[in-house]
């Protein structure tokens, strides 16, 4: 089992991280008191159903920096090996995001200003920071940048973080809501009007090869790949964790259908993750 424990300074942006670290595949606990983690990185391994996982702990958990570190001894006497991450920021900018979100800070009190409370803190968490094995200051830099660091960090491939669903439907049912590219496909040699081929489906080779035996649809399809091998590099630097693609035809059952399973090879040869969804495939023909 891997095990990532983040910590760092509220407001730094340890939410943002750990989104980007379950998009890479950990399996990701927020919030987590120091004195639970060795109990709950045992049960983790023992399950084996978790082989990346990140637990997040902080002064949230009314915690001080010793208990963190009686924590991280447990976890050397259980054998249990980990890696820490740490995310930094100034005092000045962690109080600007704070005055401009107007979240509470965990420490600040009736007897403690924001200023105070961002200080207390900084103390609180030195230990853990001394010992980090990566460390992210995120004074300045974004929210993206903040993700390609940690793709550099802890990603072993950038294609794992994106993975390509695609849909095939019929317009006739209406179009997928979460696409976010439709792709019209009733410009091809329609099946339905030959009589034998009405109540097969595109997963068919005779369907399949009527719809993809023309000169049009070899330019259509030569188009739409070379457009997706283009597109596909931009949305996964962009930090799109999943794309979907819609591709429809009247019916849902004969052309987008086929359009989809060659699609789907092509996108995997490119060394993306593929998935696919046959949405209107089994609608009764009328």
């Amino acid at each position: 089992m891997e095990l990532l424990i983040v910590s760092g300074r509220a407001g730094a942006g340890k939410t943002q991280a750990l989104n980007a670290l379950e998009d890479m595949g950990y399996y990701c606990v927020d919030n987590v008191p120091p004195s639970i983690i060795p109990l709950f990185a045992r049960m983790a391994q023992q399950l084996e159903r978790f082989p990346r996982v990140v637990v997040v702990t902080d002064v949230r958990t009314g915690d001080t920096s010793s208990e963190i570190m009686q924590c991280l001894s447990d976890l050397r006497q259980s054998g249990i090996s980990y890696k820490i991450l740490f995310l930094e920021c100034n005092d000045d900018e962690l109080e600007r995001r704070y005055r401009e979100t107007r979240r509470r800070h965990p420490l600040i009190g009736t007897d403690r200003s924001l200023s105070e409370a961002i200080r207390r803190e900084k103390y609180m968490l030195n230990g853990i920071q001394e010992v980090a094995d990566f460390r992210i200051d995120t004074s300045h830099i974004s929210v993206k940048q903040l993700r390609e660091q940690l793709i550099s960090m802890f990603s072993n491939t950038q294609e794992e973080l994106m993975s390509v669903r695609l849909i095939s439907f019929g317009y006739k049912y209406g179009v997928p809501e979460e696409a976010d590219l439709m792709l019209d496909m009733r410009c091809l040699p329609n099946p339905f009007y030959v009589e034998e081929l009405r109540n097969k489906t595109g997963l068919d080779r005779e369907v399949s090869d009527y719809v993809f035996d023309s000169v049009a649809s070899d330019t259509v399809m030569e188009k739409t790949e070379s457009l997706l091998e283009t597109l596909l590099p931009l949305y996964r630097e962009e930090g799109k964790t999943q794309l979907v693609i819609g591709i429809g035809c009247t019916g849902g059952r004969h052309r987008s259908v086929a359009v989809t399973e060659r699609l789907s090879s092509y996108v995997s040869s490119l060394g993306y993750r593929t998935r696919v969804v046959h949405r209107d495939i089994g609608k009764v023909i009328g």
